[in-house]
């Protein structure tokens, strides 16, 4: 009969615990519902300001110097609300410069994206993707892709173009390096896990970047 008691109360225990985890999933699921919608809403009250000219600017890109500045032109764009992102304009103090110029003197206030190649790493060099891929090791991957996100976010970044996750089956195509080979599957996992390495699953962090597959 103790047993019986004791059995009882566990289960009652347990509906308990399952009962209070749900409404907390449900609140977390209500609040992030909420976020998304208070996103929503200022994009569209935004769009409904710009230009034709202002939504023109936010498709354009504008190439920096080799050497990670930025152009005059792109200080004159960003002036202007007509410059949407940047490639390889880098550097915290470069790209910060530019970027006051769009939150500050830009009539929408809109930020710039900025852009840069993060294939296998950025300060700390990585091996190659096609390298990396044969470890059939994806926590590494994972890792290597998060500590470029950092190293790249420190230095402006907010964008990179990996992981090219193109099957690549001809050797005479000259960018196979950047992709994970010709195996369908294993280039797949791979890429799921250089995607969560970079971009994680909060945009807001500030050690992430967002990840273009």
């Amino acid at each position: 009969m103790k047993f019986k008691r004791h059995i009882g109360f566990l289960l009652l225990l347990f509906c308990l615990v399952l009962e209070n985890q749900s409404e907390i999933l449900a609140q977390r699921k209500g609040n992030a519902d909420s976020r998304s919608t208070i996103i929503e809403q200022k994009i569209n009250a935004l769009l409904a300001k710009m230009s034709l000219a202002e939504k023109l600017g936010q498709l354009q890109q504008l190439d920096g110097e080799g050497d990670g500045r930025f152009r005059p032109e792109h200080l004159e764009l960003a002036r202007k609300g007509l410059l949407g992102s940047t490639l390889n304009v880098r550097g915290a103090k470069i790209s910060n410069q530019l970027q006051r110029v769009a939150v500050e003197q830009s009539r929408l206030k809109i930020p710039i994206l900025f852009g840069f190649d993060v294939i296998h790493g950025y300060r700390t060099l990585f091996p190659i993707p096609l390298g990396e891929t044969a470890s059939w090791d994806l926590q590494a991957a994972e890792k290597s892709a998060h500590i470029a996100a950092q190293e790249a976010r420190s230095a402006g970044v907010h964008w990179t173009f990996a992981p090219m996750v193109d099957i690549a089956r001809d050797p005479r195509w000259g960018r196979i390096m950047e992709g994970a080979g010709e195996d369908t599957f294993l280039g797949a996992e791979m890429a799921k896990a250089r995607v969560r390495g970079f971009q994680g699953t909060d945009f807001s962090a500030n050690d992430r970047v967002m990840a273009c597959a």
